[in-house]
């Protein structure tokens, strides 16, 4: 049995193991896990909808809940063996398939600097990126009325703030974070902050240094692969059009309001 990761690209972690085990090459057996169940919110992208995910046959939804004791993704299976989480899932393939030292550093200065930046990545861009999402699309989607702009304003001070530490503290004026290769730093802070570009809030606009890390970025993993795994985010507006079972509106609308409170 070969290795399987079960995925969905509308997510920001999933999308950096895509990257990950594409750019290096890694053999895998895409499982395509819907995050909303009975494909993207109930309906699947119209054929030529751009938003069509790399094909992986029918949806795994059911199987991850056996492989994930978590019951999300991303989520590994390696034989018998199986594992959640990004962040672990990311260093077990560095590990086990020997990927170049860029990404995991052996130095131990370097790979420290690695493990700082992922540690402060989730109370900081994670808390923040994301949130855009579903204040424009989701949320509106589900309960069939805008937020308050005011909603979304607090949510972009709050990730401008975390974007100015992101530039001075760690990228400085390196081409990456720890240097002037790319790591997995750097590959989990660019899916997390391509999230807003998708609903239109476009967060590299007047932060050149910003930008010009971006393109290092894509240029590092392959522009072609980079935007392959980030087209259905890029075209997330499309679901707005999408009939919403009203049963399940019902059943999300209230969780997904208190999400931002």
């Amino acid at each position: 049995m070969g290795l399987e990761l079960y995925l969905d690209l509308l997510s920001q972690p999933c999308r950096s193991i895509y990257i990950f085990a594409r750019s290096n090459n890694i053999p895998f057996e895409f499982k395509h896990v819907e995050l909303f169940k009975d494909s993207v919110l109930g309906k699947k992208p119209a054929a030529g909808s751009g938003a069509e995910q790399p094909r992986a046959g029918p949806s795994n939804s059911e199987g991850t809940g056996k492989v994930s004791l978590l019951k999300k993704v991303p989520a590994l299976k390696d034989g018998d063996f199986t594992l959640a989480e990004c962040t672990a899932i990311l260093l077990y393939l560095s590990r086990k398939y020997n990927t170049p030292d860029h990404w995991y550093p052996k130095d131990i200065q370097k790979r420290a600097r690695v493990d700082e930046y992922l540690s402060w990545h989730h109370a900081n861009i994670r808390a923040n990126a994301p949130k855009t999402m579903w204040i424009k699309v989701l949320i509106p989607l589900f309960t069939g009325q805008p937020l308050p702009s005011e909603k979304l304003q607090e949510v972009m001070e709050g990730l401008s703030t975390s974007l100015k530490q992101f530039e001075e503290r760690f990228l400085q004026d390196k081409a990456f974070i720890i240097g002037s290769e790319i790591s997995l730093a750097d590959l989990v802070a660019i899916v997390e902050l391509m999230q807003p570009v998708g609903v239109g809030c476009d967060i590299f606009e007047d932060r050149p240094r910003l930008m010009e890390w971006r393109r290092r970025v894509e240029d590092a993993v392959g522009k072609e692969l980079f935007f392959q795994a980030h087209e259905m985010i890029l075209n997330i507006k499309e679901l707005s059009n999408i009939q919403i079972d009203p049963q399940l509106k019902e059943q999300l609308a209230p969780v997904l309001m208190k999400m931002l409170k």
